[in-house]
Formats: C-alpha cells, structure tokens, sequence
C-alpha cells in the first residue's frame, strides 16, 4: 500500500507511508503519558499507540538545557498528530519514545482504514509462535526477551542473546550472552533474528536490518512493534509481533501508574502481522519447537 520510499531510514519510510495511505488528513493527538516503562499517545478518533520509555538516561531533565531537549510536558494534548509524529527522528530518547507512541496510533488507524495488504493478521498469536522457530535454527535475540528465552534455550540449535544487561539473564544463561558489540557479527550468522520494538525508540534499527539481511527469518517483537507493516516488510522484516489496544483508557491508565507490557493484558491483545499470507505458522498445537 502506497509508495515504496527509498533512501530514507526505516523510521522516516514509516512516517512517509502513512502519511500518503492517510492523505496526510488533519488528526489531533488528544492524550500523551510517558510512563516509566511506556510511552502512549491516543488520537482524537480513539487510537492508541505505545513506545518503550527509554531508561539510563543522559538527558534528563534537570536544568534548563535538557528540559529544552525533553518532550514539552503539558503542551502535547491537542497538538497535531503529525508533528508529533516527527519527534520519532529526534536525536533526544524521550521525545523519539513520543513520536513513535503516535506512529503506532496512527498504525493502527492505516489498519483499520486499509486492511492489512500483503500481510496476514493473526490474533492472540506470540511472535515466536508466528516465525516457526526450527530445532535446527541458530536463533540471535536483540534483546533479553525472557518467555522467548525459555521457550528457546536447549530447543535450537545455537541461541545468542545480545543485550547491554548481562545481568538481566539466569546463571544459566549466561553462557547464551553476548556484549552488544558483537552484535553484527552475531546476527550475521543467525538463521532467526528477533528484534526488541524498542530499537525503533533507542535507534539502530536500520543497522541490525542489514547484519540480518541473510537471516531465513526476521521478527520485530513487543508491545512497539507497529500494526502497519508495509515500511517493515520492505526492509526485510518478516513478521511484525506487537499488541491490539481493546480499551483505550485502560491502557493509558496502566502506563500513567508505571505499568510494564505484562500489565497489558487488561487492556490489549497480542496481534501478528506476518508477510508471507500463504504460509500458516504453527499453532499453539502443532509447535516446531515442542
């Protein structure tokens, strides 16, 4: 759907397609919250997108300096979407985090508003169910994705986790790490790479694209991953695993009070978008990994 834009990052293809699939139509962002671990923003026809916040910050705001830097706290209710939308090409965390809150919104909006061209959605589906990890695949996490990590560890045949917290891993874990500057070199000998959505927010999406372009299957998972794909599968991305907003202030209410992706539950559902419609993932019954 829409144009295929070139030479662009990953990130400003994203915002460039929705803005030809939505005619650039006037839309209003009618709620902000940056949460401690999520940033979400709902727009004024009623959709919701979420960001990871991003933590360990340099830029926080206190002087005037970064404050200048930080997302205008108490003027983003009721501004444009779309110049919302712009400070996911910040050089600043917090205000990328915004910007990509209302990119997912607007996702969401491109998906109601089109459908799901040249992708399958699947509801209720884990994006590892979804990319049909095999006992034989050398799996590389960007990312300690933890359910991920035990369902996977002694399944595949080689499993690397990348991630800047060695301790966020159990002692048996540990032998599954490597430090993020071996990142490209992991990923390029991959045959499954799965990708925080948070990368979208802390950056070099477009850099782990590359290392991966020789992986049999590419994942963007968490609840930042967006629902419109099109820009993402263009980039070699093959499935999309993120989340379904069922009650729009439920979800703002949870990341307001400091709520993780677990406590969304309450208030979303897991979706998979995946690029190939003709090839049915595993069910939950019929696991390659069982």
């Amino acid at each position: 759907m829409g144009e295929r834009v070139t030479g662009l990052s990953l990130v400003e293809a994203w915002l460039s397609n929705l803005r030809h699939v939505l005619s650039d139509d006037s839309l209003v962002a009618t709620e902000v919250r940056v949460g401690v671990f999520y940033t979400a923003a709902r727009l004024g026809s009623g959709q919701v997108g979420v960001a990871f916040t991003p933590r360990n910050l340099t830029d926080t705001v206190c002087c005037p300096r970064s404050a200048a830097a930080a997302p205008p706290a108490g003027q983003m209710a009721g501004q444009d979407a779309w110049t919302l939308a712009q400070f996911a090409l910040s050089d600043v965390p917090l205000r990328r985090a915004v910007g990509v809150a209302v990119l997912n919104a607007l996702s969401t909006l491109a998906t109601e508003l089109h459908g799901t061209p040249g992708g399958k959605l699947l509801l209720g589906m884990d994006a590892l169910e979804a990319a049909g990890v095999r006992a034989e695949d050398r799996v590389a996490l960007v990312g300690a994705f933890i359910p991920f990590i035990k369902t996977l560890k002694g399944h595949v045949d080689q499993l690397w986790i990348i991630d800047k917290h060695r301790d966020a891993l159990n002692k048996d874990e540990l032998s599954f790490w490597r430090p993020t500057e071996q990142v490209f070199e992991t990923l390029s000998k991959a045959s499954v790479v799965i990708i925080t959505g948070s990368a979208l927010v802390e950056g070099g999406i477009d850099s782990l694209l590359e290392a991966a372009n020789q992986a049999r299957m590419v994942v963007l998972a968490g609840p930042t991953a967006p629902p419109w794909h099109p820009p993402f599968f263009e980039r070699g991305i093959h499935v999309l695993g993120g989340i379904r907003v069922l009650d729009a202030a439920k979800m703002l209410q949870v990341v307001s009070e400091g709520g993780s992706g677990h406590f969304f539950e309450t208030a979303a559902e897991k979706i998979c978008m995946i690029r190939d419609a003709s090839e049915t993932p595993p069910s939950k019954n019929n696991h390659h990994l069982r």
